[in-house]
């Protein structure tokens, strides 16, 4: 048996919808611009093929965790996302057969430090530390694949405090779930456990608790598709 020189880290996991067992999460795959209307917000053409960032498996985050502000932002950004989870492994995989490689789905929110990225940005440096920092990465229970079917429309929303701040519909997605998964299957083998946010519809918007708001103040960010129960995301 192998021996380590530092305790093994604990293993990143999902809820899923109606189990006690958990999702065991190996990698964490984002997809930029893939809604026609948050790609023209951010002065980009829609017609772009996708491209991915990626996430540390361990920023994940459970519904119904509490978050504090995170540092060396003022404009930290909620981006709510379909989360595709994958259960079969793949390299190349045809977009006719990439459906049967899912084994779930979720709601996410890919938390952005804006400011950060903008930055990046002019300075065409990588975006890391505008998406790649501690529990950037919310993501409501998994159900699925077999109960939910494969959600091609529906509604999926973001309120904070009950007001709405994102609302779309699946069928607006540029590239549907079949041509990610193909698509992110010619650069890496995707593997079970991998989980894919497939993109964030338009008014992505800075939340009101800030750096100097010392009471830290709980957010209340609730999500929802309508192929499954809304889940508080964020306390």
């Amino acid at each position: 048996m192998t021996e380590f020189v530092l305790p093994l880290p604990a293993t990143p996991s999902v809820a899923v919808a109606g189990s006690e067992a958990r999702f065991a999460v190996r990698r964490i795959f984002c997809v930029g611009r893939n809604y026609a209307a948050h790609a023209r917000e951010l002065g980009n053409d829609e017609r772009d093929p996708p491209f991915f960032f990626t996430k540390p498996a361990d920023e994940v985050v459970d519904s119904g965790m509490t978050i504090a502000y995170p540092p060396l932002t003022r404009n930290l950004h909620h981006e709510i996302d379909l989360v595709a989870a994958i259960g079969k492994a793949g390299f190349r995989i045809p977009r006719a057969r990439a459906l049967d490689h899912v084994w779930g789905y979720g709601v996410g929110i890919d938390l952005t430090r804006r400011d950060l990225q903008d930055d990046a940005k002019k300075a065409a440096r990588p975006w890391d530390w505008s998406k790649a920092f501690d529990r950037s990465a919310p993501c409501g229970p998994l159900v699925r694949a077999q109960t939910s079917g494969h959600p091609e429309k529906g509604r999926i929303w973001l309120a904070v405090d009950g007001a709405v701040r994102q609302d779309g519909d699946l069928a607006e997605l540029i590239w549907p779930i079949a041509d990610i998964v193909s698509i992110c299957s010619e650069a890496v083998e995707l593997e079970p456990g991998d989980l894919i946010f497939t993109g964030t519809p338009d008014r992505c918007r800075r939340g009101r608790a800030g750096p100097d708001d010392h009471r830290r103040r709980r957010r209340h960010w609730h999500d929802r598709t309508d192929h499954r129960p809304a889940d508080r995301m964020i306390r």
